[in-house]
C-alpha cells in the first residue's frame, strides 16, 4: 500500500525514530499507526517514544578535522544526564557520527542515518544506542565544512563546546599550527558574531545605532548629538563582535588580526579567516 509523508511525520513525532524507519515500519504493518510503533519498538527503534516530553539538555559536540585540513565536521548529541554524555558507549557513538559525516557529504541527520559506516549502518546503531540508554538520546545538529584552504578544529575541556574555523590563502606551516588553534580558541572563549566588518548586516547595524542612540537620550542628550555618540559607540560593538578586531584572550596587547598577521608570517603568504562555525551544548546555532 502507499504510505503517505504525513502518516510518516506523525510517526516519526510520536516515536523519534528516523524517517527511514518509520515509513519501513508502516509499511510492515500495512499503514496501522500502532502496529507501526510496535514494530519500532521491537527493534529498539521507538525506545524514544514515551521520552519525548523530556529534556535532553546534557550531552558532547565532537569536531574532527581530515589530515590534510581541508574537510571537518562537528556533531552535537544529546542526552539527557551528564552520567550518560560521560558513557564510552555513548561518547563513541558520537565519534561515530562526526567519523561518518567527516567522510561521507550528508547535509541533515536523516542522510547521516542512512549510511553504512565501517560496516553498520547508522540508523541501527542508533537503535541500539536508544535501546541501551533510558533516555531521550538525539542528533541536535552538525556541521560538515570544505575548503581549499585550512580548518582547524577545537573542542573545550569536557565536549560542552567546539569550533570549527576555516583559514584561507596559504597552507599554515608545523609553526602557524598553533596559532590557528589559538584563533579557535578566541571563538570558543569569546563568542564573535562575524569574522569581519564586511560580514555585519545592515539589519545588525541599524538595531545596535537605534540601542545607543537611545541610550544616548536616556542619558540627557539631543537627538542629533545622540546619533553622533551612537555612531561613536559602533567601535565598541565592532570590538566585542567581530573576530579580527577583538582583544586576543592570550595577549591583551594583541587583537586577533596581529595573531592572523602572524599566522601569514609564519606560513610564507596571506592568509586570512573566512568562516567559523561554533557549538555551544544546548545553544541554539
Amino acid at each position: 500500500m502507499s504510505i503517505s509523508a504525513s502518516d510518516v511525520k506523525a510517526l516519526r513525532d510520536k516515536t523519534g525514530a528516523g524517517m527511514a524507519d518509520c515509513k519501513k515500519a508502516l509499511e510492515e504493518a500495512n499503514g496501522n499507526m500502532e502496529e507501526a510503533i510496535e514494530w519500532l519498538r521491537k527493534r529498539g527503534a521507538a525506545s524514544a517514544a514515551k521520552r519525548a516530553d523530556r529534556e535532553a539538555n546534557e550531552g558532547i559536540v565532537v569536531a574532527k578535522t581530515s589530515s590534510d585540513g581541508t574537510v571537518a565536521a562537528m556533531v552535537e548529541v544529546n542526552c539527557e544526564t551528564d552520567f550518560v554524555a560521560r558513557n564510552e558507549e555513548f561518547v563513541a557513538y558520537a565519534n561515530t557520527l562526526c567519523d561518518a559525516l567527516l567522510e561521507n557529504d550528508v547535509k541533515d541527520a536523516d542522510a547521516l542515518y542512512a549510511l553504512t559506516f565501517n560496516g553498520k549502518n547508522l540508523g541501527e546503531y542508533r537503535d541500539e544506542i536508544l535501546a541501551k540508554f533510558s533516555e531521550r538520546i538525539g542528533l541536535r545538529r552538525l556541521e560538515r565544512v570544505t575548503t581549499t584552504g585550512h580548518i582547524t578544529d577545537y573542542v573545550h575541556a569536557g565536549s560542552r563546546l567546539g569550533v570549527l574555523v576555516e583559514f584561507t590563502g596559504a597552507k599554515p606551516s608545523p609553526e602557524a599550527l598553533p596559532l590557528t588553534r589559538d584563533v579557535a580558541m578566541q571563538i570558543a572563549a569569546m563568542q564573535p558574531q562575524f569574522v569581519n566588518r564586511d560580514q555585519v548586516d545592515q539589519t545588525t547595524l541599524d538595531k545596535e545605532l537605534e540601542i545607543y542612540k537611545q541610550q544616548a537620550i536616556q542619558e540627557g542628550k539631543k537627538e542629533d548629538i545622540a546619533q553622533r555618540i551612537a555612531e561613536g559607540r559602533l567601535g565598541k560593538f565592532y570590538e566585542e563582535s567581530v573576530l579580527i578586531e577583538q582583544t586576543f584572550v592570550k595577549d591583551p596587547k594583541k587583537k586577533v588580526s596581529d595573531v592572523v598577521a602572524e599566522i601569514a608570517t609564519k606560513s610564507g603568504g596571506d592568509v586570512q579567516v573566512v568562516n567559523f562555525h561554533r557549538f555551544n551544548l544546548g545553544e541554539s546555532n
